[in-house]
């Protein structure tokens, strides 16, 4: 019986020939990542169930990055990082990014790429719901809980049901005011928050494969703003190179096979689409940009996992060059990495750093920032009845501070041409 990738990917974890929809299966565990906030509660379940003295499954394939509430004066936020610390050094693990070292990285989903821990046909987990953002390397990745990840962590297997596939199909070529965060709240405004509960959602077609790595990621990313269990991206040249360029462990392509049944499919021409964002107070209440402008705005951010890798950045400064902000803008990049490309990288022979500081904006550390509130001190933390445009994932009430603030989701470049104007504004109304 044909399969789906997500589906071949399990049943290879799984030794078995072929799996189905709805099927429960025990699957192997290539890579598992925690950090910060899940970290401590997972290290308690382990020790609690495995033993005070015992050692993982395999120290290799664990992976703990600390990056959400880490540059904070919070005495709590510090012994979650303490936690980790410890348990560190107890395991010996090799794969812990710290803060405050050479080794920092920043926001986990990008580091776990930059790092070469994201390769095709393997099972990555975290104990993070945005963890499906390594479907872009077609990978079956998935957001855990500390209790799973617990268990995980002392045997390396994990009890999955098997998904069903949702399908979307993306044809055309990608217009200049169109980004990868477009395409991904046209389908959750069409098939709401729940309307992929549990299901994998394969992205496919001229317009997705001609997307760089990291427009593939943002895709991947919010699947989980749809319910879904997975995100994933056939592999191609392009993942290939980048693959290749970040580590030399080996790992097998999985594809389709070529009559493989779905669950469901929707076929999007990209001439047909325009800018939108995610009204307050959840990713599924899209609106076109132009339907929404003239609306005012207090802040802009953008940054996040969703938002802050360099193609983000490089977006918002084609738009940000020359101009002004006029409300209080941050630019948060996700990864050190992403930091030092922003003195590297140019537009017109002017930095993006450059950019961003003369048009006025505030630049953070790598960090999740204020994506998901945290701390009073956090950057960017939002107030009482401020309204933000975001290149985040998620704007429920309380989300990226006070509850009684306004967050509208969408593109770097929507973000940007909003923040030169201190109102909503479509990016093919800032040339």
């Amino acid at each position: 019986m044909a399969m789906t990738i997500t589906e071949k990917i399990l049943a290879q974890h799984s030794g078995k020939s072929r799996v189905e929809p709805g099927e429960n299966i025990w699957v192997d565990v290539d890579v598992l990542m925690t950090h910060d906030v899940c970290g401590p509660g997972t290290i308690g379940i382990f020790k609690e169930h495995f033993g005070k003295t015992a050692k993982v499954w395999d120290k290799q394939k664990v992976v703990i990055i600390p990056d959400h509430y880490i540059f904070t004066a919070d005495e709590k936020a510090h012994r979650n990082v303490d936690i980790l610390r410890d348990f560190v050094k107890e395991q010996s693990l090799p794969n812990y990014y710290d803060v405050g070292t050479e080794k920092y990285k920043g926001v986990c989903h990008i580091a776990l790429a930059e790092e070469g821990h994201t390769r095709p046909g393997e099972i990555l987990l975290g104990t993070d719901s945005h963890t499906c953002t390594a479907g872009a390397f077609g990978e079956f990745a998935t957001g855990i809980g500390n209790t799973d990840a617990g268990f995980v962590l002392g045997t390396g297997k994990t009890w999955l049901k098997v998904p069903p596939t949702m399908r979307f199909v993306f044809e055309g070529k990608l217009p200049p005011y169109l980004m990868a965060k477009d395409l991904i709240l046209t389908i959750i405004g069409e098939i709401g928050v729940d309307g992929a509960t549990y299901r994998a959602m394969e992205f496919a077609g001229e317009g997705v494969h001609g997307l760089n790595i990291e427009e593939r990621m943002t895709l991947c990313n919010m699947v989980i703003e749809a319910g879904g269990k997975n995100g994933i991206i056939e592999p191609d040249k392009v993942t290939l190179d980048f693959v290749k360029s970040r580590t030399d462990k080996p790992f097998e392509v999985v594809k389709n096979d070529p009559d493989a049944k779905y669950f469901y499919e929707r076929v999007f021409d990209l001439k047909d689409l325009e800018p939108v964002v995610a009204k307050p107070h959840s990713p599924d209440n899209k609106a076109s940009v132009r339907e929404v402008a003239g609306t005012r705005l207090d802040r802009a951010y953008i940054g996040s996992c969703t938002g802050g890798k360099i193609t983000d950045f490089i977006a918002a400064a084609r738009i940000l060059k020359g101009r002004q902000v006029k409300i209080d803008t941050f630019v948060v990049p996700a990864t050190t990495e992403v930091a030092c490309k922003l003195n590297e990288v140019k537009i017109d022979g002017k930095s993006l750093m450059d950019i961003f500081k003369e048009a006025g904006t505030v630049i953070g550390p790598a960090t999740c920032g204020a994506c998901l509130g945290g701390p009073i001190d956090t950057l960017g933390r939002l107030n009482k009845s401020e309204v933000c445009i975001s290149t985040t994932n998620r704007n429920f009430p309380g989300r990226m501070g006070s509850k009684s603030s306004q967050v509208y989701l969408a593109s770097p470049l929507t973000v940007a041409a909003s923040a030169i104007s201190g109102k909503i504004t479509d990016p093919r109304d800032c040339v």
